[in-house]
Order: structure tokens, then sequence, then C-alpha cells
């Protein structure tokens, strides 16, 4: 539902939320929030407290595609501009599920002729590039996840094994300064294939996925040539996760 989804990334992204400001966040009853607050606990995305709720420590709410392309647009398209330009003319690469990487689809849609490989299992990013005559697009087929419109699954992980690429451009929806996580299984795989079949591996992220962590580890951030991350105001973070991987920090405020 995706009312539920943003109160979850609400809540998430501030950590702490009351019933009635989360009644002018969604535009709801203060009876509609509190059910939803029921089933968002009792799914463990979120810890009700006495006049409000908090994030749990090691949730992260993994909403729909749709929802997901609505939230934090102007770092992703920053992240995506960024990115665009560590792609050379020839080269193949792996795009992910990451809705940051839809954006990056369209930059390269707009780029002209570029002569690229371009292997997803994200159908929105299919959807962007299949026009474009100069890009060689490979859809990684599976199991259909309607959710996250994607293909997931032993097949689709077989086929990304099977492939070799230049770059491989991912995000994921928590990190620390050591470790990158996910939530969901079949995703942590289909990220790990999609890694071990690429010469470089280039990871995408904005502030609101740093220090958190999620059930499963998906790889050191040792094992990214390269950090892109779009204003964090923790120094610290930086300093540390510097010494892990290369970064690269994106000032989106200063460009705004």
């Amino acid at each position: 539902m995706v009312r539920q989804e943003e109160i979850a990334s609400y809540v998430l992204t501030h950590g702490v939320a009351t019933p009635n400001e989360l009644t002018e966040v969604v535009g709801a009853s203060l009876m509609t929030i509190h059910r939803d607050l029921d089933e968002l606990a009792r799914r463990g995305l979120i810890r009700k407290f006495h006049g409000g709720v908090s994030a749990t420590p090691s949730s992260v709410f993994e909403s729909s595609s749709a929802f997901r392309m609505k939230v934090q647009p102007e770092h992703k398209e920053a992240l995506a501009g960024e990115a665009m330009q560590r792609i050379e003319p020839g080269m193949s690469l792996m795009l992910d599920t990451s809705t940051t990487n839809l954006f990056l689809a369209r930059h390269i849609a707009r780029a002209g002729p570029m002569q690229l490989t371009v292997i997803t299992n994200y159908v929105p990013i299919l959807q962007t590039l299949r026009g474009c005559e100069d890009i060689d697009l490979i859809i990684i087929g599976g199991a259909y996840n309607a959710n996250h419109e994607s293909f997931f699954g032993m097949n689709a992980v077989e086929m990304a094994e099977s492939l070799h690429v230049n770059l491989a451009i991912l995000s994921t929806s928590s990190m620390t300064p050591r470790l990158t996580f996910h939530q969901d299984q079949d995703i942590v795989t289909m990220k790990r294939a999609m890694m071990e079949a690429a010469d470089r591996r280039l990871l995408l992220m904005d502030p609101t996925k740093i220090k958190h962590t999620a059930l499963h580890q998906l790889a050191p951030t040792s094992a990214f040539d390269e950090l892109v991350i779009t204003d964090p105001e923790d120094a610290e973070f930086i300093r540390s996760v510097g010494e892990h991987v290369r970064t690269t920090v994106i000032d989106v405020r200063g460009a705004s």
C-alpha cells in the first residue's frame, strides 16, 4: 500500500514520528494512521512507543519500484550524472534494479551514439532503452517480481554469472563504512552475481542509506572500486568509509 510505504519511508528517514505528524505527511485520518502503524509494527518495520513510533535499528523498508522513483529524485539525478562520466563508448554494463540506475538509463538514452551493451534484470530500464539503436540491450530473465518490476531467481543468477562486463553499477538499501546490506535475499544474490561478472564495480548511494544495516550482508565496501555518495552530513562516516573504498562526494545542495 502506497500510504504505508510513505509512512515507513518517513519514519526511517527521520528516526521518530508522532501519529499526528504522520496525518499531515500522508493526508490520512488519525484512525487510519494508527491502523497503518499497527500493520508496520507487526511487520517489524517500526517500533511503537507511547506517543510515537521509531525506526527499528536493523530494518530498512524496501518499497515498490514506483514509490522509490519518487524518493530523493534530485540525489538520484546527480548520482546518475556522475555515473555517466564513468561510461565510455563501446563499454559493456550491468545495471541492477536500483531506481538510480533508471535515472542513469535516461541519461544513456539522451547521450547519443555510444555503442554500449547494457545488461539488466530491471524492466523499466529495458523500456527506457529499447528504442536506442546504438544500444545492445540484454534482459536477464527469471522469476518475475511485480513489486520490483524485475527478474530474480536461479535462472537469472545463472545467466548473470555466464556473462562478463566492463562495469557493474549498483546501489543498495543500507551501508556502514565496512559493509553493504539489503533485506531481500533474492536481490542480494542477484547483485552478487552482477558484481562477480564485472571488471569494475561502482556503488551509488544517497545519505538516507548510510549507517543502517539490514538482514543480509551484500558485500564489504572494499569489494567496490568506487563509492559515489551525495551530500552526507556525517564527515566522520565519509572519513571512515574512505579507508575501505575510493569515495566521491557530490554536493547536491550546492548545485541546487
